[in-house]
């Protein structure tokens, strides 16, 4: 393994020159390591994709005040883990630094088992996590469930509560009253990615909810798979035209809301697949190109394209703690439960995120941290 503090520049003074007891490296804050343990941790050595990555020994973190310590079982892998290996998610700090920003484990202090949400440092034997974005483990979950759950599940009820179709949940989250639907029935909306991570998480709060469900994916088999989810209509993409065969479906209708997470192109060509004062929800840009309006389409529907980000929203307790509440409802009565594809070993990490950037997963990876 490689030494961190073998080359790295503490404050801008080299490792055997430090003053100071302390430096901020890798997402967090770490004492000098000439006094402090090590941890195996993986680390985005350069900004230049999943090959960058490597596992190298690190000092254990410092808490913050209001911080906790956890040990790491288990990280959950998402697609915004893989723009930050390549320096394109919003807010990337200068590497090195450690991978990761969804986990399981145990918090030190209480030995309770967890499930947590933070930025950076989450693929490391150890993290410095705040309260309020741990949530128990399920007795009856396993570490890769617990680690699969956070991003996926809470992103998924808030594209549901934004695109209007959780009621008289609004007003408690502190944004005031979103605008109600005007259509009847139980409302319709198109996921994209359907066979991801979100996708599935989406598929099944979507079941509860007793909405009508349109997703594309890449092939027969995930959306075979997905189906048996609870989504009713699928689309392939690879043989289809998903705007065609929306206006085929619905009967030139268009659905309430699309989960959009591709970005470029795909946002105006959603546009054209809502109804009237229908709503995009853009939550992602996996094709790596921003996304491009439909101008006439936005004015012609007088629709709504708005953004969702995790990383913000996290920081609004009046909003998770809401959408905790219902969501450990429906883990507690089973309803609910992370679809998992593959689960690797913290050594085979550059695979996971070849196989995310591939496309080629179902459902969620997990990287297994810990033993």
């Amino acid at each position: 393994m490689v030494k961190i503090f073998e080359n790295f520049q503490f404050d801008g003074i080299a490792p055997h020159a430090a003053q100071s007891n302390t430096a901020s490296a890798y997402g967090h804050t770490y004492p000098d390591p000439r006094y402090t343990f090590l941890m195996k941790a993986l680390v985005i050595a350069t900004l230049t994709g999943p090959d960058a990555l490597n596992i190298q020994d690190v000092p254990e973190p410092t808490l913050k005040p209001g911080q906790t310590l956890i040990r790491v079982a288990a990280g959950g892998l998402n697609f915004a883990d893989l723009m930050t290996t390549k320096g394109g998610y919003p807010g990337t700090p200068p590497s090195p630094l450690i991978a990761g920003r969804e986990f399981a484990g145990v918090e030190e202090k209480t030995g309770r088992r967890v499930m947590g949400y933070t930025q950076w440092s989450a693929f490391a034997e150890k993290t410095a996590a705040y309260p309020q974005l741990l949530w128990p483990a399920p007795e009856d979950w396993s570490d890769e469930q617990s680690a699969a759950f956070p991003v996926n599940f809470f992103t998924a009820y808030l594209l549901y509560w934004q695109a209007g179709l959780i009621a008289n949940e609004a007003s408690s989250m502190g944004f005031g009253s979103l605008p109600e639907r005007s259509s009847s029935g139980p409302g319709r909306v198109l996921i994209h990615a359907v066979a991801g991570g979100v996708g599935t998480a989406a598929v099944q709060i979507g079941k509860l909810l007793g909405v009508e469900m349109f997703g594309t994916s890449s092939s027969e088999e995930k959306l075979s798979r997905v189906q048996a989810l609870g989504l009713q209509h699928g689309i392939n993409y690879k043989r289809d035209d998903y705007e065609q065969k929306i206006k085929e479906m619905t009967h030139g209708a268009g659905v309430d809301a699309v989960f959009e997470m591709l970005g470029g192109e795909h946002t105006g060509k959603s546009l054209r697949c809502v109804r009237d004062f229908g709503r995009v929800i853009q939550y992602g840009t996996a094709t790596g190109h921003p996304p491009k309006l439909d101008i006439h389409a936005l004015y012609a529907k007088s629709a709504i394209v708005q953004g969702l980000w995790l990383t913000y929203l996290s920081q609004k307790p009046e909003i998770m703690q809401v959408a905790w509440k219902q969501l450990s409802a429906w883990i507690g009565e089973g309803k609910v439960n992370p679809v998992i594809g593959e689960v690797f070993p913290l050594n085979r990490a550059v695979e996971a995120y070849r196989r995310l950037e591939q496309g080629s997963n179902y459902g969620k990876l997990v990287l297994k941290i810990t033993e």
